[in-house]
């Protein structure tokens, strides 16, 4: 057996890693290898940390360790192998880089734990961004960080589709740079649509590894991914678990383990147990595999459920926010406002995000009985996203797919210009301190305020505001959302929009004394 040590240096909220080659094959090492460690931190916290089998034949195991603050570390790691036993005691110092550390929830917000910074969510939809081929994957990523986007939702397992065409998009297939089949388990017809036949004791090492080079190229650029553990598993090719147990099949508590052990070592990885988990389980899975999950993490990162209008888990301690599917109007400001309201109600603050309101492009026309949906255009997904930032929630933008590159389905995208016009809102913002606002009125009155400092207003349509200030001097400007740029304002004797029938903000800051 041999050891081998990444780093005796490294810096907080990268990781060492601790490779043990076997020097033989192992038959079943996914279930018959166990390999632990335990980290001490510099304040003397002992936390427990699984390693993970990473070759076909079983011969080599890895663990990784995240320091989480700089200063001195020791570990001791065992492996219990049948005949093949072992145990090793090593250290290293984690100095400071400047990194932004792990997401974090502040109350109603998320905040960088390693900078303290507040994190304005600026998030997309690429699910599939794992079957790219990597140099195109690498350039989407590069695209969207340009693009401000700090946050992905991608499917550590895929919906596996011949083309779009199970989520109404047709036009994007499968070619050479891009697939829709690929798994995190090996495949004896890994061609196959509906019957792959999977091979659940074991894991595709290969995409396991390219999915690490998602995590690794997406830290560098400061943006969280979202690990999706499934997406459409109401359908036997994308679930491959009984539906009849609940949280106690052996496979599937593998699944979690293993990316737990795998990927919680990037700082940049966020949780999500599954894809509209009503749609193939009931609530009490939820509950007790995110209670899991949960508890083969170490360093607690983000967690949560994605769903549709109701939100059944507020006070379930696994999660750390709420996510939501409500589309078009019904999720703008005045259902935002609700969710605040429903979520303070049970005493405990966490932050609520609209997953998924819509993408551009996508089905247009009629939708729901007894109503036609308008065009979903990146302007009026762009306008939705004002209206839940005003009202104090996040949400999750997707680009079209109708050109056939991908658009929500892998992140790639042929027009900037929906999530251009998403980083004009998170440049506002990120001008001051937003943390110190709060929603008030209506969605005929949108409005944010920090009482004395700042006020903001936003008009769907443009128009007047005749806003109280209490005789202080404050500097007043328009801001146009469309493009990023001020305009100076004026009370004449109320402010008045530039134009009417666009929406624009109102900034009223206070002048220091």
């Amino acid at each position: 057996m041999r050891i081998l040590v990444s780093s005796e240096s490294v810096e907080v909220f990268d990781f060492v890693e601790v490779a043990v080659e076997l020097g033989v094959p192992v038959f079943d090492p996914f279930r018959t290898v166990i390999l632990s460690g335990v980290l001490m931190t510099p304040d003397g916290n002992a936390l427990n940390i699984s390693g993970f089998c990473d070759s076909r034949d079983g011969s080599v195991h890895r663990i990784r360790f995240m320091p989480m603050v700089e200063g001195e570390y020791s570990y001791r790691i065992l492996l219990a192998s049948g005949e093949i036993n072992g145990d090793y005691e090593g250290r290293f110092n984690a100095i400071d880089g400047g990194r932004k550390g792990i997401l974090q929830t502040d109350g109603w917000f998320f905040r960088w734990s390693g900078t303290g910074e507040p994190f304005f969510w600026n998030a997309t939809t690429g699910y599939l961004m794992a079957g790219l081929r990597d140099d195109v994957m690498f350039e989407a990523l590069e695209r969207l960080s340009n693009l401000g986007v700090n946050r992905i939702r991608v499917a550590l397992c895929p919906s596996r589709q011949k083309d779009g065409g199970r989520w109404h998009e047709p036009q994007v297939k499968n070619r050479e740079d891009f697939t829709f089949f690929y798994s995190p388990w090996p495949e004896h017809q890994p061609d196959s649509l509906t019957e792959p036949q999977r091979d659940l004791t074991r894991f595709e090492i290969a995409y396991w590894q390219k999915f690490e080079t998602l995590l690794i190229e997406a830290r560098e650029r400061n943006i969280i991914i979202q690990v999706i553990f499934f997406v459409d598993a109401q359908e036997d090719q994308n679930y491959p678990f009984p539906r009849t147990e609940i949280g106690t099949n052996s496979d599937e508590q593998r699944y979690y383990a293993y990316a737990a052990a795998r990927l919680a070592a990037f700082s940049n990885v966020e949780w999500c147990l599954t894809n509209e988990w009503k749609l193939f389980r009931p609530d009490a899975w939820a509950d007790i595999v995110g209670e899991f999950l949960s508890s083969q993490d170490p360093y607690h990162h983000i967690s949560s459920v994605h769903g549709h209008g109701v939100f059944p888990f507020r006070e379930s301690s696994w999660v750390t926010h709420a996510l939501f599917q409500v589309w078009d109007e019904h999720g703008g400001y005045d259902w935002a406002l609700q969710q605040r309201a429903e979520q303070a109600a049970t005493g405990r603050i966490i932050p609520q995000v609209n997953e998924e309101y819509g993408y551009e492009d996508h089905y247009p026309g009629p939708w729901g009985e007894g109503r036609v949906a308008p065009a979903r255009s990146a302007d009026n997904r762009r306008r939705l996203a004002w209206e839940m930032t005003m009202a104090g929630i996040w949400q999750t933008t997707g680009e079209s797919a109708a050109s056939g590159s991908g658009g929500w389905i892998n992140a790639l995208g042929d027009n900037d210009e929906l999530l251009r016009r998403h980083s004009h809102l998170k440049n506002f913002f990120d001008a001051f301190d937003w943390t110190k606002l709060t929603p008030e009125g209506s969605r005929d009155n949108m409005t944010l305020s920090e009482p004395g400092v700042r006020y903001i207003r936003y008009l769907p349509d443009g128009g007047s505001v005749d806003m109280d200030t209490d005789g202080a001097p404050y500097r007043a400007r328009w801001y146009d959302p469309r493009t990023g740029k001020y305009i100076s304002a004026n009370r004449t004797p109320a402010f008045q929009s530039p134009t009417i029938g666009e929406d624009w903000v109102l900034l009223l800051e206070r002048v220091p004394d």
